[in-house]
């Protein structure tokens, strides 16, 4: 028996020096706000002591009636990923994108509160806030899920509805899966090592995985990934997120939600399959969908140009009155 508590009790010796060795610590909350949340963003404060990282950028302060468009970023992103839609639409229109709960400069949510329901108050929150009446709402992958559930919601608030790569249909994914990370993070026991233990290469690999053209990643990219996924807070709050599981909305839900809405899919995700986009636009009844050859999951970097001349021709038919779209040459 000896033999085995020595055995026992070295594996415990190397398991607690691997750790020490590998353990990739918080990064510093002072140091990710200066290098991230720089002008011009804005740290609001929105109730329950939640203080969320936004950015609110156009021609809000010369036209008080410059229409609004709120961005939600994916799982384990965050407002950054908006920038090539930002820069262009702020031209024209009034943009917000904030960090969601558990993400980003926002951190973790006080209350430890991360149902589908505590993201969709934050997005009222955070509209009242800024005096916000109504808006187009638009998410990526987790926040097209957050997007849907709001419109569900409060469809009095939102003009128009942007879909990109969007959670929440009902459609099974084919295969394993994308990454051998989304699949640790929801592994019990080995996602709460992953809580100390995130390697950049783990996130590369994540993220490179989720697009097409590798090219449109930059290293830059990967270490704002990296960098903000460890700050106070946040990886423990992906693990209580991802501990919700999956979620779908039904065909009849769906069928309720009358605001004109863009659908945009990557025809090659390989996390939520096209068919999802697909089953939003036959679902949803005033609902157009767009779909790029040979781009992933982040359709709003991967192909953004394309990805904004859509979003702009979608936009000018929201401002141009029905009855001028009604007629023809």
């Amino acid at each position: 028996m000896k033999w085995v508590l020595r055995i026992v009790l070295g594996l415990f010796v190397v398991l607690g020096a691997a750790f020490f060795v590998f353990r990739t610590p918080d990064t510093d909350a002072a140091e990710m706000r200066a290098k991230y949340g720089g002008a011009p963003s804005q740290f609001v404060e929105i109730g329950d002591g939640l203080t969320v990282h936004l950015r609110d950028e156009g021609p809000q302060n010369d036209d008080a009636d410059a229409p609004a468009i709120i961005l939600l970023h994916g799982s384990t992103a965050d407002l950054h990923t908006w920038q090539p839609w930002a820069d262009v639409l702020s031209a024209t229109h009034r943009v917000i994108r904030f960090d969601q709960i558990g993400h980003g400069l926002t951190g973790p949510d006080p209350n430890g509160d991360y149902s589908k329901a505590s993201f969709v108050a934050d997005i009222d929150e955070v509209a009242d806030a800024l005096g916000v009446e109504s808006f187009v709402l638009g998410g990526s992958s987790m926040g097209g899920g957050h997007a849907v559930a709001y419109a569900l919601a409060h469809p009095e608030r939102v003009d128009g509805l942007v879909l990109v790569g969007s959670s929440g249909a009902p459609i099974a994914r084919d295969g394993a899966g994308p990454s051998l990370t989304y699949t640790l993070a929801q592994t019990p026991i080995i996602n709460q090592l992953m809580a100390q233990i995130t390697p950049r290469s783990m996130i590369e690999n994540a993220i490179t995985e989720m697009v097409t053209d590798k090219s449109s990643i930059t290293p830059e990219t990967i270490d704002r990934y990296w960098e903000l996924l460890r700050y106070p807070g946040n990886r423990e709050a992906t693990l209580a997120r991802f501990g919700f599981g999956r979620s779908s909305f039904s065909a009849e839900q769906v069928a309720t939600l009358t605001m004109p809405t863009l659908v945009i899919f990557g025809a090659d995700d390989p996390l939520i399959p096209m068919a999802s986009g697909k089953w939003y636009e036959e679902h949803i009844p005033n609902a157009q969908l767009v779909l790029y050859d040979d781009i992933g999951h982040l359709p709003h970097e991967e192909a953004a140009e394309a990805s904004i001349a859509d979003m702009t021709r979608w936009l000018e038919t929201l401002d141009t009155p029905a009855e001028l779209l009604d007629e023809t040459p």
